[in-house]
């Protein structure tokens, strides 16, 4: 049994409206997370039997703008009425009672004479129906319906939330892959074909490295990915970049075992140990340090990226983070969004910079999230 139930078998919820309360929230919130995924059939049948509940009705159905998605409560002879139904209510945007010959049945134990229909809207706009057949439309039902649609409008309503959202970050990480530019290409062929006379196999491992990192950039599957995918393709773009600044770049890379199985973000990392060469080794005169550790902390990873280049103004950075697209640390934005979109906003970025002071990243990552896999 669950604590809800348990709760209200021990009594610990006071009176029986205090009780009926509970009990009417619990089964909102089991109708809750099929309903974020969207309007579609499998989360119009999957949140239909509690919003039955809910309703105490007969029968309920959910509609689209154009057919049905999901009905529930026996009576199926009924079924093929709502798409019908539905067109008033999608075309006026109003809770509306049908009754006589749109929804009569040849059934003769069949008590279902009324139906009543009301608009589920996204952003104002009208994009299905939820639906109630019943012996007799009560004013109070017909209230109770209109909330209840409402109440779920709200939630299709984050669920295009979170779906645009995800869109954005997609092409934030198509930006991402953008930022991979002609000039570092260039460079990189130009280290490698200067081995190409004097050390043959450094110049193919070179081109090698320069594969596996565009390889892994540039795949199309997967939102996220281990941390070892991801240190991987850290690794190769380092030993270019080692191989251009040759003993100006020092590189120290500490792994704990443990953690490499850790799933996180595609190309999160990847961008802030770019940002590290690019905005703090490649302007700072003498030489250039970066270290890069992966930690165990008990049910926690924790990754730290730290150069001693030349820093950044802290406020930038401040910018950056809150969203300001005039900054050149967009990386850093899009990075921080996506660690807190996937694990809360306890696992953003924490970012210790000055101007000359160099800049250290420190990254907290769950070992283990619901729902979180590659």
């Amino acid at each position: 049994m669950s604590s809800w139930g348990a709760l209200l078998r021990r009594g610990h919820l006071g009176t029986e409206a205090d009780r009926a309360t509970f009990r009417t929230l619990h089964t909102a919130s089991q109708a809750s997370p099929p309903l974020r995924a969207g309007l579609t059939t499998s989360s119009a049948e999957r949140s239909l039997k509690y919003l039955r509940a809910l309703l105490g009705a007969p029968a309920v159905a959910m509609t689209d703008t154009t057919d049905l998605l999901a009905w529930d409560g026996g009576r199926n002879h009924h079924a093929v009425q709502p798409p019908v139904i539905a067109a008033g209510t999608l075309g006026n945007g109003r809770t509306v009672v049908v009754d006589g010959a749109d929804i009569a049945c040849i059934e003769p134990s069949c008590l279902i004479r009324q139906a009543i229909v009301a608009p589920l809207e996204v952003d104002e706009k009208v994009v299905g129906t939820l639906q109630v057949f019943t012996g007799s439309a009560s004013a109070s039902l017909v209230r109770a319906t209109t909330e209840v649609a409402r109440w779920v409008s709200g939630q299709l309503e984050l669920a295009e939330l979170d779906a645009s959202r995800t869109r954005l970050m997609e092409a934030e990480v198509r930006a991402l892959r953008a930022q991979i530019s002609p000039h570092f290409v260039y460079n990189s062929l130009t280290a490698i074909a200067s081995f190409t006379r004097t050390d043959p196999e450094r110049a193919r491992e070179l081109l090698l490295d320069l594969a596996e990192f565009t390889r892994y950039s540039f795949r199309r599957h997967g939102e996220f990915t281990t941390l070892a995918e991801e240190l991987r393709s850290i690794e190769a773009y380092l030993v270019i970049e080692k191989a251009r600044f040759g003993d100006r770049l020092r590189v120290t890379l500490r792994v704990a075992p443990e953690v490499l199985p850790v799933v996180v973000p595609f190309l999160c990392l990847q961008p802030l140990v770019e940002n590290a060469v690019q905005h703090g080794i490649e302007g700072k005169v003498g030489d250039g340090e970066i270290t890069i550790l992966a930690q165990d902390a008990d049910h926690e990873c924790l990754v730290t990226i730290e150069d001693n280049g030349v820093g950044e103004d802290p406020e930038k950075v401040r910018r950056a983070l809150a969203g300001d697209g005039n900054t050149d640390s967009v990386g850093l934005a899009n990075v921080d969004e996506r660690l807190r979109a996937a694990f809360g906003d306890d696992y953003g970025l924490v970012v210790e910079t000055a101007e000359g002071a160099g800049t250290k990243v420190t990254v907290r990552l769950p070992k283990f999230r619901p729902g979180v896999h590659v």
